[in-house]
Formats: C-alpha cells, sequence, structure tokens
C-alpha cells in the first residue's frame, strides 16, 4: 500500500464522514441550514479527493474504500459522538481493512 492511497484514503474519510456529520447535526439536531451546507461541501470534497487515487478502476477505488469508510465511521463516532464499539464491531473493522488490503494491493 503507498503512502499516498493511504493518505488519500484518509483524506476521503474524513470528508465524507465529516460532512455526513455536518448534515446530521443539521437536521437532526437543528443546527442549522449552514451546517448542511458545510456538510454538502465537505462530500463534495470527498469527491474529488476519492478521484485522486492512483488507480483508475473506479470500482475498484470505491469498493477498498467501502472497508476505510467502515474503520473510519466507528472512529468518528467514538471520537465525537460517544460510541462505544463492542466485538463485533472490532471484529468487522478488521475483516474490512484486510478487504481493503486484498482488493487495492494483493496482486
Amino acid at each position: 500500500m503507498t503512502g499516498r492511497s493511504i493518505a488519500l484514503f484518509i483524506a476521503a474519510a474524513t470528508a465524507e464522514i465529516g460532512g455526513a456529520y455536518l448534515v446530521w447535526l443539521g437536521v437532526k439536531e437543528h443546527k442549522g441550514i449552514l451546517y448542511v451546507l458545510a456538510g454538502a461541501l465537505a462530500l463534495t470534497a470527498y469527491g474529488l479527493v476519492a478521484a485522486l487515487q492512483p488507480s483508475s478502476e473506479f470500482g475498484r477505488v470505491l469498493a477498498a474504500y467501502g472497508g476505510v469508510f467502515i474503520v473510519g465511521s466507528l472512529l468518528w463516532g467514538v471520537a465525537f459522538d460517544g460510541f462505544h464499539p463492542d466485538r463485533s464491531d472490532l471484529a468487522g473493522a478488521l475483516i474490512c481493512m484486510v478487504g481493503v488490503g486484498v482488493i487495492m494491493f494483493a496482486r
């Protein structure tokens, strides 16, 4: 796995999860339209960052990113929403990261 790919996956996850969280807060927590708009901008940034991956195979990149998204979502919940993952969450996250490695780099 290249350092660039890892950095792009992390940046994409931060933009997508952060953007979705801002939209969530804007709607569910009644924070207002500015949160929703900021979330929409972050979600747009996610799409741009994902397109910077070195691989030109959209399906492969997005499939692998799905595993990163799952792990990132759990971490985001811990950091910002008081979520406490259980053993099943952790086992699933590990399985996802193995899948990311297989999809992107096991050739």
